[in-house]
């Protein structure tokens, strides 16, 4: 089978299934135009985060001054983490949880197509430099559990929209984690430590290439932290961080975020129960 008739016979099927499930809005059940679309009261609310952000770990600023001249928040001054640069799609508040909760722990991989889309605008720059994307590993007993790793899900389908090829193993957890959604940051780091390492088989893939890791929520960077970690001690000539959502920095209020922060894209305009939030994320 050529591959046009190929792409014809897909474009079919899938207009086909739009007629008999029409497509709905990522966070709410509104049909839209296009599946990973949002609808416009679901896009009005939507935080997106564009700049002045940080230039270490993505959180949003709210005012472009708040970063001064090497445009990092304050704990990325006192600490910066091994990355290069980090970035995130939308703000974690109701409207990121919505999707991401139901994908993360409701059955719900289809919401990989959407969130991947919004992550490839965000993230547009670093997926310009990497080489490989990378995505943050789950232990075997929360993958059993789960069925599936949302971050591989968000790889394969970047992966898909770029050309970039994806390693869905080259990391692993040597042993199972607390979950972290109840731990301060120092906690995170010091229950992430030695926990992640590069798969034996997959070194000389990572060595030299520039990865950009893989996740759905980043919060204290613990676990993007000890992912860096192992990619760098394997060789990687460096690694930058694209999430679906950053849960923004706690230092600074809603009412300080301003308009540019919380700027919409041009594109994409057209539940589950409350879980701890970054309980195996970044």
């Amino acid at each position: 089978m050529s591959a046009r008739l190929a792409d014809g016979l897909r474009r079919i099927g899938r207009a086909a299934l739009d007629v008999l499930l029409p497509p709905q809005c990522l966070a709410c059940d509104v049909p839209v135009d296009a599946p990973g679309h949002l609808c416009a009261a679901c896009f009005a609310e939507a935080g997106f985060i564009t700049a002045p952000r940080c230039a270490a770990c993505g959180a949003p600023f709210g005012r472009a001054a708040e970063g001064g001249p090497a445009r990092l928040c304050r704990g990325c001054v006192q600490d910066r983490p091994p990355w290069g640069e980090a970035r995130g799609a939308l703000r974690y508040d109701g409207l990121a949880r919505r999707i991401i909760l139901p994908f993360k722990y409701g059955d719900r991989p289809e919401l990989a197509h959407g969130l991947a889309a919004l992550m490839a605008q965000a993230g547009a720059a670093l997926l310009r430099e990497a080489d490989l994307l990378v995505p943050v590993p789950l232990h075997r007993a929360r993958l059993r559990a789960r069925r599936y790793n949302q971050a591989a899900l968000l790889a394969r389908a970047l992966g898909r929209r770029t050309g970039l090829p994806m390693l869905p193993d080259a990391l692993r957890r040597r042993r199972a984690t607390a979950a972290l959604g109840e731990l301060a940051a120092a906690a995170r780091h010091a229950e992430l430590a030695g926990a992640i390492a590069v798969h034996p088989a997959r070194g000389g893939r990572i060595a030299g290439r520039r990865v950009l890791l893989i996740d759905d929520v980043l919060t204290s960077g613990a676990t993007a932290s000890a992912c860096t970690l192992a990619l760098r001690a394997a060789g990687a000539a460096g690694v930058n961080v694209l999430v679906a959502a950053r849960v923004p920095d706690p230092r600074m209020s809603d009412a300080r975020l301003s308009d540019a922060a919380m700027a919409r894209p041009p594109l994409f305009a057209g539940r589950h129960p409350a879980a701890a939030d970054g309980a195996d994320g970044a």
